[in-house]
């Protein structure tokens, strides 16, 4: 998937992934939707975002946990 809103700029945030090189973490705008904050309640409260940088946050964070583990045999 091409995440065209979300940066990562060493310089900001301390290289944590933001949305278009804003001051705004992904994780910010994930938690916020976890908290139950709709998507208006957080374009009102930051008014530099779009519902697509919210959309696109979620896809994000959704696609950094598809990670898969696989259970090692036990030694012979």
């Amino acid at each position: 998937m091409d995440f065209d809103r979300i940066t990562i700029d060493p310089a900001k945030l301390e290289g944590r992934p933001s949305i278009r090189g804003l001051r705004i973490s992904v994780e910010t705008v994930v938690r916020l939707v976890a908290a139950g904050w709709s998507f208006d309640e957080i374009l009102v409260n930051y008014p530099d975002l779009e519902r697509d940088d919210i959309k696109q946050a979620l896809e994000y964070a959704a696609d950094s946990t598809n990670v898969h583990f696989y259970k090692l045999r036990e030694p012979a």
